[in-house]
């Protein structure tokens, strides 16, 4: 096998003679299309991909009798506070589906999924990834691929999600996510084929752990993806399962043998059904983690025709209360205590906010960036170890993250969905230490017309507290309402209980004007941008609001713009931990087109004067055919007005360097 060792690559520039000949014009070829930035399409008329869908929700009304003074009395010390076990910033990752990695991370790292990962380890000191789905159980390694590819799909039935096509990858693929982890420390988890027990494929736990257990980057290996979906196809059993175990025990290619993953359910079996069976203490020390995996509802019937339909409006206000968090972690609080028994992490493996790749104008809102940030954290309030927000191709609406369209990657940027700012968020609300224990404090909530019950409409405003070291060291307060007019911001007053609150404290604030935005979602004043308007690096300049606090009142008193989150520092400590002061971002350092490189201001060509047909007979080209010119030793554009031009050099041939 050869190893595929990350490069450091160069761009390769020709110098520019000293002097070019002016010539009147050149032939432009892939121009950027006038007005591309400024267009766009109707809900009713949108046929491009869903990862950049237009359409726009309209926000639920503010609620009646909202109550916009709050309360809370925090404890001083974790003494009498029943916390969560010990959580990591890297909390809430990434499910990339096996299918579409290409997409994300070709043969040249694509350097904004570097620059967007790095945001997050920044802030939580890892990310971690799985990379799987479907299209992990009809995946076969093999040697080679045409045109270098390191993944292809096979043609499948599209209008049958469970109808999963063949997958083809190389070794070049599991190198690839080797060399992405040392530039910014992603942890991984692959996902063994199991589809077929009478012929296992573990190429991918043999390469796999060569490559990444080496480095501390491979977390596990999960065993069948949504087991209970494929009914005959896949069944979970004891004897099938131990057929797996026994193939990688006597595997001397695969040295780690306790870091398999199970059972991976969706909903139609219980995990109480599977650790009935006896798995868990049957085969505990080839077990690593316990995992489930859930999204709230599905989009399936606009996608495939299959199921009932979904109308996204009507089911929007459903993910903007504290409603939703507690439901969708409830089936699992028996899972989560039993895993804690075991002594095995509880992962999250997949979710997002529907099945079928999410719903439009619902999925990229920042009310989706604020279900995830509460999902996220009411996870880890009751046992949750991580979670993984899913990422597909272009044909989704939810993913954190897209890469242009190939053929407008010349031109486009990435587009970053609303979901990753949740990401983000969380990285900073639990920190890099591995200390931080989260507590919900939304029921402890009072207002001023009662002080001994939380107000009705605490589910618009839920709270938490991160404890580290048996101190408070954060607060994350929500403001779920949308309220143009500002009546609806709410003043939320803390007080630190059997202790005395800072002189001051630091608030970042999560915001957007609506939660039916897609763009103008900011964090701390930096944003992303909006659709193909992302290099994976924050924009503008981070800021953070200085809250002053009354010593006589021991109480600290935090606005909540409706719609926000508000992530409080209680201690300049924990506000350093958190705050990365710089964060390291990688530039281009390859080219994967080496002519036609040059680029004009579109609008600068619209208004250049052009030229007569008389002058046509003296163009050089810059297209690679024989008949292109060869006697020109180079090409001057001139702009006029501004005197804006472009040099090139182009070598003999005619061809663009």
């Amino acid at each position: 096998m050869t190893t595929f060792a990350l490069p450091s690559f160069q761009a390769r520039l020709s110098p520019a003679p000293a002097a070019l000949p002016d010539l009147a014009s050149v032939t432009v070829y892939s121009q950027i299309p006038l007005g591309q930035a400024t267009q766009s399409a109707s809900a009713a008329t949108y046929t491009a991909p869903a990862a950049y869908d237009t359409t726009v929700l309209n926000p639920p009304p503010v609620p009646p009798n909202l109550s916009t003074q709050l309360y809370l009395s925090l404890p001083a010390t974790s003494n009498n506070v029943s916390l969560s076990q010990p959580l990591k910033g890297s909390f809430l990752g990434f499910s990339i589906e096996f299918s579409v990695i290409s997409q994300v991370c070709t043969s040249f790292i694509q350097v904004p999924f570097l620059n967007l990962m790095s945001n997050i380890r920044q802030r939580a000191g890892e990310v971690r990834i799985r990379v799987g789905g479907n299209t992990q159980e009809t995946a076969s390694l093999v040697d080679s691929l045409p045109d270098g590819d390191m993944a292809l799909k096979e043609p499948s039935n599209l209008n049958d999600p469970t109808s999963t096509p063949a997958l083809r990858y190389t070794a070049d693929a599991l190198y690839m996510l080797g060399n992405i982890s040392s530039l910014v420390d992603v942890k991984w988890f692959l996902g063994i084929p199991f589809n077929d027990t009478t012929n296992l494929r573990l190429q991918i736990a043999e390469v796999g752990e060569t490559v990444l257990d080496s480095g501390g980057y491979l977390l596990g290996f999960q065993v069948g993806n949504e087991p209970d979906l494929y009914a005959a196809h896949v069944p979970m059993t004891i004897g099938e399962f131990g057929i797996l175990v026994d193939a990688v025990d006597n595997d001397n290619s695969i040295p780690v043998k306790n870091n398999l993953v199970v059972p991976s359910v969706s909903g139609t079996w219980t995990l109480e059904d599977v650790f009935n069976t006896g798995i868990v203490n049957s085969y505990d020390s080839s077990l690593g983690y316990l995992a489930v995996e859930h999204y709230p509802t599905d989009n399936c019937y606009a996608q495939y025709g299959i199921g009932s339909p979904v109308d996204p409006q009507t089911v929007f206000p459903d993910y903007l209360n504290h409603t939703s968090a507690i439901s969708l972690v409830a089936p699992y609080l028996n899972a989560s205590s039993y895993a804690a028994s075991v002594s095995k992490p509880f992962v999250m493996m997949e979710t997002n906010t529907a099945s079928c790749g999410g719903f439009p104008g619902l999925s990229d809102s920042f009310g989706a960036a604020m279900w995830a940030v509460d999902y996220a954290l009411q996870m880890g309030a009751v046992g949750f170890w991580g979670a993984m927000l899913h990422v597909g191709g272009q044909d989704n609406y939810y993913n954190p993250f897209t890469p242009p369209p190939t053929n407008q990657s010349s031109y486009h940027q990435w587009t970053v969905g609303s979901v990753f700012y949740s990401s983000v968020f969380v990285a900073e609300a639990l920190g890099p230490s591995g200390n931080a224990r989260l507590v919900d404090l939304t029921n402890a909530l009072t207002s001023p017309s009662d002080a001994t019950t939380p107000p009705v409409t605490s589910i618009y405003t839920p709270a938490y507290a991160v404890y580290e070291n048996g101190a408070p060291a954060r607060l994350v307060v929500f403001n779920f309402v949308t309220d143009t007019t500002g009546s609806s911001t709410i003043q939320f007053t803390f007080e630190l209980g059997g202790g005395s609150v800072p002189g001051s404290v630091q608030v970042k604030y999560l915001l957007a004007p609506s939660v039916s935005n897609k763009d103008n979602i900011t964090w701390a004043g930096q944003t992303f941008g909006s659709t193909f308007g992302s290099d994976g690096r924050f924009q503008g300049l981070p800021y953070t609001t200085t809250i002053p606090c009354s010593t006589p009142t021991n109480s600290c008193t935090v606005p909540l713009p409706a719609p926000c989150i508000a992530l409080i520092f209680l201690t300049s400590s924990a506000y350093a931990e958190s705050s990365p002061s710089t964060t390291v971002t990688f530039a281009t350092t390859a080219v994967t087109q080496t002519w036609n490189t040059a680029t004009i201001d579109p609008t600068a060509l619209a208004t250049s004067n052009g030229l007569s047909g008389k002058e046509r007979d003296q163009l050089a080209s810059t297209s690679r055919e024989n008949g292109a010119a060869s006697a020109v030793a180079g090409v001057r554009v001139g702009l006029g007005l501004l005197g804006m031009g472009v040099g090139a050099w182009m070598g003999g041939g005619g061809t663009w360097w």
